[in-house]
């Protein structure tokens, strides 16, 4: 090809994605290889990393068929996964047991004492509140219930750190990681020794703290035959995937923030200090010296899909998803806003931010003769943009002001493909939206690796040199009018029916019906 091409890996909950991009941004191919995760108990969640190195070998050499490229034409590789997800390593650096993944509810205690007993101490070192979702947690329950891998770790790994240690042989880590296991202290941008002694955890085996972009190694003689790649190919530190995610939409200025349309949905913000106010979770940025906030609903694309699959495959006899999902926009487009007084609520799943209610159901509201599946589809789009205007302005109780500089707010995840929905989310959170090019982590972590092998000046350099916008919708001031006054509405029959969702999981969880 003759051209200089950027490989970005990310590890993603269910899958592992390989991206390879030029200079100037453009998608060249990917790839995408399953990843299983196990429930050996409730609220348990666990992935075996050697099914990552898998899929790292498995998505690699497809990407590259995919963009007719040679191993040869990659000058470096960037890797990005979920945070908090610890891997513990023997001697031989063999994982010791699972990966504990973020979704994991097991270590709810042990975050409820950690709280109790330091939970001033840990916010003020690590920016976030102690909860189970936190590596801090999960590492003092396996000190408690599994004191024997305790005793065997040699190495701690954050999972994008296992996967690169598979790749190059290097052990090394990034800060926003480090705060993603909420035991660092930012004053000195590595770990807290006061953290750490709180679950008596042995700092020899936390790995150093490095810069993103910092080429840490090559590929191996081994994981390049494995994966298909030239050995020696250099390869970067990485980082998390939200804050490559949200560095790869350009986020690169103070006040910038993107919303994620995806199975969740997640707004991010920047800022140029530290925002610790939890449960709004706060990390480092890529560039030195800023941080940014993020902060998420459970049910968005995951919501749209499940009313998809309920409400409109079954009576369209469309066995193609994506068909119904075009269905579904043709129709939300034909009602005007507001759906003719129908709400939808989508918690499916509970809710997050900023009820933090497990026990919420979805409902649609205000159901007469006159509703048809037009109007359902375009409630069940209007009522996730209520769910995110719900961030926004939570968001703003703490400081932070969305587009305040003029930049509206980046739409980033599958939903912001829909131009219906799009529109949608900008009327009713009353800020412009763009939709960049690209705006997967894949995508980030390649940007990143860019910077480490001298392509890009530094990280605003590569921002400028790849980020493209799609397209813009621009929010209409006498439709934002008529959407904050259903907001209202949206937010009164949230709370009127927050009570009687408790008794209705109350009387679900007895299960009469089953035996009468």
């Amino acid at each position: 090809m003759g051209e200089q091409v950027l490989l970005g890996v990310d590890l993603g909950a269910g899958s592992l994605k390989a991206s390879l991009i030029a200079t100037d941004g453009r998608l060249l191919g990917e790839a995408a290889h399953p990843v299983a995760t196990r429930h050996p108990h409730f609220g348990w969640a666990e992935q075996d990393p050697e099914d990552w190195v898998d899929a790292f070998n498995a998505a690699v050499p497809a990407a590259m068929a995919a963009a007719g490229i040679a191993a040869g034409d990659i000058a470096a590789i960037g890797l990005s996964a979920g945070a908090h997800i610890p891997v513990l390593l023997d001697g031989d650096d063999r994982p010791l047991r699972p990966a504990i993944l973020w979704s994991d509810t097991r270590a709810s205690a042990e975050a409820t004492a950690l709280h109790a007993r330091a939970g001033d101490l840990i916010l003020a070192r690590s920016l976030n509140k102690a909860n189970a979702t936190w590596s801090l947690a999960m590492l003092d329950w396996i000190g408690r219930h599994e004191p024997e891998v305790k005793a065997k770790t040699r190495r701690l790994c954050i999972a994008k750190d296992y996967l690169r240690l598979k790749v190059t042989g290097t052990w090394e880590t990034d800060f926003s990681d480090v705060i993603g296991a909420l035991m660092a202290d930012v004053r000195s941008g590595g770990w807290s020794e006061e953290l750490c002694a709180l679950i008596d955890w042995p700092m020899q085996t936390l790995p150093p703290v490095v810069a993103p972009w910092q080429v840490v190694g090559g590929v191996s003689q081994a994981a390049a035959q494995a994966a298909g790649l030239r050995p020696g190919t250099p390869v970067v530190c990485g980082s998390n995937d939200t804050t490559v995610e949200f560095f790869g939409v350009g986020a690169v200025e103070p006040g910038m923030g993107a919303i994620k349309l995806a199975t969740a949905g997640v707004l991010f913000y920047a800022a140029d200090h530290p925002m610790a106010n939890p449960p709004i979770s706060c990390y480092p940025h890529i560039l030195p010296g800023m941080y940014y906030t993020a902060t998420g609903t459970n049910s968005c694309a995951s919501a749209h899909r499940w009313v998809r699959d309920t409400l409109f495959a079954p009576t369209s006899g469309q066995a193609d998803g994506g068909a119904v999902f075009a269905e579904m926009d043709s129709l939300a487009a034909e009602v005007p806003p507001g759906s003719r007084g129908l709400l939808f609520h989508p918690y499916l799943q509970g809710e997050r931010a900023p009820y933090w209610d497990p026990l919420l159901r979805a409902d649609f509201v205000g159901l007469t003769m006159r509703h048809g599946r037009a109007e359902i589809a375009r409630a069940v789009y209007e009522g996730i943009a209520f769910s995110i205007r719900d961030l926004v302005e939570q968001a703003r109780d703490v400081g932070q002001v969305m587009g305040a500089n003029g930049e509206g707010v980046r739409l980033i995840g599958g939903g912001a493909k829909s131009a219906t929905w799009r529109q949608i989310m900008a009327d009713v959170t009353g800020l412009p939206m763009s939709i960049p090019g690209n705006g997967d982590a894949s995508f980030g972590a390649a940007l990143v690796a860019g910077v480490g092998a001298g392509l890009f000046a530094d990280p605003r350099a590569a921002v400028a040199a790849c980020v493209t916008t799609l397209a813009r919708a621009e929010p209409d001031a006498a439709r934002h009018a008529l959407y904050t006054e259903l907001f209202g509405l949206y937010r009164e029959t949230q709370q009127a029916l927050a009570p009687l969702n408790h008794k209705l999981h109350a009387f679900a969880e007895r299960e009469p019906w089953e035996t009468v």
